[in-house]
């Protein structure tokens, strides 16, 4: 890397002339093998985060990566930032390990992981056929057995080390049946695996290195052995047999030399990652009590469950990749050649993408677009078969062992950048407490397994709807809690919630108009635990309704409960916004009533502007006078005090220009236009609208053309014809995307584009995310050309 300079501060800067980058003493004491970075990577690079999101790291020579949006838009680049070093040795190894690799043979080559296109796609699609939800689904009995067999051996003793009782033992017995290969040497296939784990993403002590590499050799030749009886026995079940037999009808795209790296790459990811992700589930689970005893009480609960812990704490702490370019990430200027480390466990806490990330929330409605399997073409192929596992897991211990509690030790870990996992998770329990000795009926019910994402079902939040009250003419104002005792989620301002409204069909988007965190005084709402009691919306009775706000006027008491999914944000202030002018018009001051309130709690300067064609007619109208003061401009119709738009972004227009200002509005569509046309030359960002309605019409076939839906991870092609939207294409083929409004408007429908210029017409994108073209709306978009790749 040539000289580096050094600061004194926390961040980190551009490369200098010369290609020198800053080191801040943060990142020069960043170090993954440091049991900090161990026990909990996203604490451990939370500084990153937030004030130097792309770093240099000079012990581990790598260039360490962050935040989520970042890491997505690597994994979304393989051309530029290369899978190739997934498996390079982290840390070198001595000559004398060397040569004992070489004495064996050694030739880890190229596998799914770590291949470059077009081979890598190639061979993934020759592939993936066992991986279908068809093929998984018949492996769930087998979990299932294994599991109660397992938990049959100790539910009586009161004391388990889970990982050696059962995680390790029941993932590698599911992935050698999965793969074909005998399971009578278990044991020593898990001395090789952890051997391999430390080879390849550990620092192996030098006296520790010439054993290890035994190890790995010793694995490498276990491989090629069980690799040529496959080969005698090419129709046996397995899908190692499968990749034989494809060998066949491709033998240049399945190679010899493919198939050996892959045989024993397989077998460490297939079972190794889904034993370190249950460890880390149960753990996580076990530490917040409150959220183990609700899915004890309602396993349904479950799969969502299974997405957040893995989201929140993963087996996969990172992934790597090398630039093929000069090239630019997070405004980081890296040179060809750069080795760069992507902390995804820090990407799945970044306060930009989730709200209220530290939360362990088993409802959180974005838990699945987490980082741990991956994104984009090289997203994890055994992903459905490890949620499987871990569902079949967490729901026969919630059901035997709901009572067991974390036994008091510490926690130690591999050293390793990329798997974590507890090396030991020890619990305790009462066994004259076990529900199966009151009721031996306890085993006989047990839910069906969702082998996949969980559905939108798994995801909803059931609230307790405490007042209901008129906040204006037609206004309904609505104050929720928390019906299941869970903590609601901290929320920025700008965030919405999905009201499913009973049993009508319709789910409705509702800004969220209370406080958003800790501190927050609007509508006089306490904090719990630096957490909101209580969310509250309010819902416009509109003349002509699609059915929303009618039924919400019309159904919802005090004492109700309400079906809840979110809150999700696609309305966000920037981070350290110097001014604010916020204009509202009507219901839309609901978004902007919480933003008004952020900025005054936190001596953000700001402007508040209020339309309303009556002062009865107007939210929360006396509240807001009394809290903002003179920072309030109200613009009330029928008392004569028009707004005047075009004039109020004139006099800011040197003020945005120049950075200074951000606009944010919020209103009906004439509104909205005006604010639009105003500020058609300012700067991108310095204008940001949340709609009220789609400005999206029917689909006229006559206007429309047919393309192709190219789905990487499935290996199929959907045709979208012309009288078709791309949510429907998708759902007549099989894929149960979700959506709520199937107007542009809420962004439940996103689905990821790898590949493809897209037609975007949903008001939800902003412009950068347009251009970044990473992302689509299903339900209203289209693609410009004959094709899109997706990331499905």
């Amino acid at each position: 890397m040539g000289a580096v300079q050094r600061e004194t501060d926390t961040g980190s800067r551009d490369a200098a002339s010369g290609g020198c980058p800053f080191i801040s003493a943060r990142a020069a004491e960043f170090d993954p093998f440091s049991d900090g970075y161990q026990q909990d990577p996203p604490a451990y690079v939370a500084w990153s985060r937030e004030e130097a999101p792309v770093f240099y790291s000079p012990k581990l020579d790598y260039w360490v990566v962050t935040r989520y949006e970042d890491i997505k838009a690597i994994f979304r680049d393989n051309e530029t930032f290369s899978p190739s070093v997934a498996l390079e040795k982290i840390t070198p190894t001595s000559d004398e390990a060397n040569a004992v690799l070489a004495s064996y043979d050694y030739g880890m080559k190229r596998t799914l992981v770590n291949e470059d296109e077009p081979q890598h796609m190639a061979r993934r699609r020759a592939l993936m056929g066992p991986f279908d939800v068809e093929h998984l689904a018949h492996h769930e009995a087998m979990v299932r057995r294994l599991t109660r067999q397992y938990v049959d051996a100790f539910v009586d003793e009161g004391r388990a080390d889970l990982v050696d009782q059962m995680f390790w033992e029941i993932p590698l017995t599911v992935a050698l049946d999965f793969l074909g290969v005998p399971d009578e040497d278990k044991p020593t296939l898990r001395r090789y695996s952890i051997a391999h784990t430390v080879n390849t993403w550990g620092r192996p002590k030098p006296e520790d290195q010439v054993a290890v590499a035994h190890a790995v050799g010793k694995f490498w030749q276990y491989s090629g052995q069980v690799l040529e009886h496959m080969r005698r026995h090419p129709d046996e079940e397995g899908w190692m047999q499968y990749a034989v037999r494809k060998q066949r009808d491709a033998p240049d795209v399945v190679t010899d030399s493919y198939l050996h790296s892959m045989m024993m790459a397989v077998i460490v990811a297939a079972h190794e990652t889904t034993a370190n992700a249950s460890a880390n589930a149960v753990k996580l689970l076990l530490e917040n009590r409150h959220t183990w005893e609700r899915l004890c009480q309602d396993p349904a609960l479950i799969p969502n469950a299974v997405e957040e812990c893995l989201r929140h704490n993963g087996s996969q702490a990172a992934w790597r990749r090398i630039t093929t370019s000069d090239t630019t990430v997070g405004g980081v200027e890296i040179p060809e050649g750069s080795r760069i480390l992507m902390v995804s466990a820090s990407g799945n806490h970044d306060p930009r993408r989730f709200e209220d990330p530290h939360l362990v929330d088993i409802h959180r409605d974005e838990s699945n677009e987490h980082l741990t399997f991956g994104y984009g073409a090289h997203q994890c192929l055994g992903k459905n078969l490890a949620r499987m596992e871990m569902q079949v897991f967490l729901e026969e211990l919630t059901r035997r062992l709901p009572h067991m509690r974390l036994a008091e030790q510490e926690f130690t870990y591999v050293p390793n950048t990329s798997f974590r996992g507890p090396e030991h998770l020890w619990v305790e329990w009462d066994p004259a407490l076990n529900p199966e000795r009151v009721d031996p009926n306890v085993l006989d019910p047990q839910l069906t397994v969702n082998i996949g994402e969980p559905t939108e079902e798994h995801r909803t939040r059931p609230m307790r709807v405490d007042r209901v009250t008129d906040a204006a003419d037609g206004v309904r104002h609505i104050r929720m809690s928390s019906a299941d005792g869970t903590p609601l989620p901290r929320f920025t301002p700008g965030a919405h919630v999905s009201v499913v409204c009973g049993d009508t069909g319709l789910v409705r988007q509702y800004s969220l108009c209370g406080p958003s965190d800790a501190g927050a005084t609007t509508g006089g709402c306490p904090v719990s635990g630096g957490r909101p009691q209580y969310y509250e919306i309010a819902v416009l009775k509109e003349e002509e309704s699609r059915g929303g706000s009618a039924w919400i006027h019309q159904n919802v008491g005090e004492g109700d409960t309400l079906a809840v999914r979110g809150p999700r944000n696609h309305f966000r202030l920037p981070e350290t916004p110097a001014r604010l002018l916020l204009v509202a018009g009507g219901i839309g001051i609901t978004p902007i009533r919480t933003m008004a309130d952020w900025a005054r709690r936190n001596d953000v300067p700001y402007e508040l502007h209020y339309l309303g064609r009556r002062r009865d007619s107007m939210a929360f109208l006396e509240e807001l006078t009394h809290t903002h003061g003179d920072n309030l401009r109200i613009h009330c119709a029928g008392d004569g005090e028009r707004a005047d738009l075009t004039h109020l972004l004139t006099s800011v227009d040197a003020e945005a220009k120049a950075g200074a200002l951000h606009v944010y509005a919020c209103g009906p569509q004439r509104m909205i236009d005006t604010l639009d046309e105003a500020s058609a030359d300012w700067p991108e960002g310095a204008m940001v609208f949340e709609h009220f309605a789609s400005t999206v019409g029917g689909l006229d076939p006559e206007k429309e053309r047919d393309f192709s839906l190219v789905l990487e991870d499935s290996a199929r092609e959907v045709r979208v014809p012309r009288d078709k939207t791309v949510l429907r294409a998708l759902r007549d083929a099989g894929y149960p995307i979700p959506s709520n409004c199937e107007e542009g408007l809420c962004g439940t429908c996103e689905i990821p584009v790898l590949d493809g210029e897209i037609d975007h017409r949903d008001v939800v994108l902003t412009p950068a995310e347009r251009r970044r073209g990473d992302r689509m709306m299903a339900c209203c978009s289209r693609s410009v050309n004959d094709r899109i790749v997706l990331g499905l």
